[in-house]
């Protein structure tokens, strides 16, 4: 393989470099419809800006092979990689600071066997049978149904919900919680909390979080129902494609964790290969979008505690390292000069990669590579050039720059828009830059020790 960038590189090199780069055709997935892109359990729950699975098993085969393969994903997000990866029999690890997140690529990653599955869940659509009779009176027959509404975000879903919606809701997570089968009840709990925003008056094509006072909410038993049959009929294709030693020892081959991305839940020299999607600095808040799971489900007791662990957010506050990447630094600077406030939330996203940078280096093999997705954008005017600091804080971080992939994204499920002078995503009838039109694969390759 061409080293395309040689170690101590400056930094006006790597930018003239990434100028210079063409796009990789092979790389687009153009021919692939949305329905194979949710392929297997990939379409269990929405998810924003996740890559798709026909990219991470194509770094698959271009980096492993054999037998023992160890995979990581430092930000699993819906599971991607995870799910991929166990599918070809491989051991995964990895961490996702968001709880809906964890429990959405624990379900994901699990296969269920399908007659077992088929059984259980025609005992849950018996026992929510007597619900089904949307806004009537009838619904509420069941009184033995104690509705389970977490008391502890009892304003934000009032905020959220109607009233009959809510109590809907609450008598099925009420069932949901009563089954004794842990995997069933969280896959269950999955397609509850998929449901949520269509039974919400959450703007629907919305990834802010706004209320549309005329939307007239989902049934939310004709919905769970709905989604719960996708669901099984995903889950007996994954079933039967996943290894018989997948199948007979999921725990065995999956180690993922609650926690940050910096902190890895595996041994230093361990992982071959590392696929990954970092968040972008200051577009998402990630734990906002997911409230609605977030307080049905009861996850967290402080909202505003549980925002500020997230990279990229806004609420997040960096630590007392100093920035390694010189481009970072220019940036920091020519964003001080316009807002003080995102030239700290810039540095702080920045430095904390440093460290999931130098996380994933120690975990890494001698040989092993770290695949980083990410995309390039401006902010208020300023580029932004996430791909270019990646790529420097690699160097230093002693990974060898074996190779840099551009790709254009067709059909990434992300808002292609940002609002120049707000730095906000927007509408594309009303934004005047395009965010995310291409993104870069950086392959960073671990030397010998």
């Amino acid at each position: 393989m061409i080293k395309t960038i040689q170690k101590h590189v400056t930094s006006e090199e790597i930018i003239n470099y990434f100028k210079n780069k063409d796009i990789d055709e092979n790389w687009s997935f153009k021919e692939y419809k949305r329905k194979e892109t949710s392929k297997l359990t990939h379409g269990y729950h929405r998810y924003p800006a996740k890559f798709i699975p026909q990219l991470v098993e194509k770094l698959f085969d271009e980096y492993v092979s054999g037998e023992d393969v160890k995979v990581n994903d430092p930000f699993m997000g819906s599971g991607t990689t995870i799910v991929s990866a166990i599918s070809r029999g491989y051991y995964v690890s990895g961490t996702d600071i968001n709880k809906i997140a964890y429990l959405i690529t624990k379900v994901k990653s699990t296969p269920i066997n399908p007659d077992y599955l088929k059984k259980k869940l025609s005992e849950f659509f018996i026992e929510i049978s007597d619900l089904n009779v949307y806004n009537k009176v009838t619904l509420f027959d069941h009184e033995d149904i104690t509705p389970l509404i977490p008391q502890n975000h009892i304003e934000r879903i009032d905020y959220w919900f109607h009233n009959d919606i809510k109590l809907i809701l609450g008598k099925l997570l009420r069932i949901i919680m009563n089954e004794n089968d842990n995997n069933i009840r969280d896959f269950l709990i999955v397609a509850f909390s998929n449901i949520l925003k269509n039974c919400s008056i959450w703007l629907q094509n919305s990834t802010k979080p706004t209320r549309d006072f005329n939307k007239i909410p989902s049934d939310p038993i004709k919905s769970i129902i709905r989604q719960l049959k996708k669901m099984q009929v995903n889950n007996s294709i994954f079933y039967n494609l996943c290894p018989v030693e997948i199948k007979n020892n999921i725990k065995k081959y999956l180690n993922i964790k609650v926690g940050e991305a910096e902190k890895q839940p595996v041994e230093s020299s361990t992982i071959d290969l590392i696929v990954t999607s970092s968040p972008y600095v200051t577009s998402y808040e990630y734990a906002d979008l997911h409230q609605l799971s977030t307080i049905w489900l009861d996850l967290v007791d402080d909202l505003k505690e549980y925002k500020s662990k997230f990279i990229g957010s806004s609420y997040k506050n960096s630590n007392l390292e100093e920035l390694k990447s010189h481009i970072a630094i220019k940036i920091v600077e020519e964003m001080q000069l316009i807002s003080k406030k995102f030239a700290n939330e810039i540095e702080a996203f920045f430095i904390d990669m440093q460290e999931v940078i130098k996380e994933s280096y120690r975990i890494l093999k001698s040989g092993g590579r770290a695949c980083y997705v990410i995309g390039n954008t401006k902010l208020k005017g300023v580029s932004i050039l996430n791909a270019e600091v990646f790529t420097e804080i690699m160097s230093s971080e002693s990974f060898e720059i074996e190779r840099i992939i551009k790709r254009e994204i067709p059909s990434k499920i992300l808002p292609q828009t940002r609002d120049l002078k707000t730095g906000r995503f927007a509408k594309s009838i009303s934004s005047d830059n395009l965010a995310y039109p291409t993104e870069y694969i950086i392959v960073g390759k671990k030397g010998e020790e």
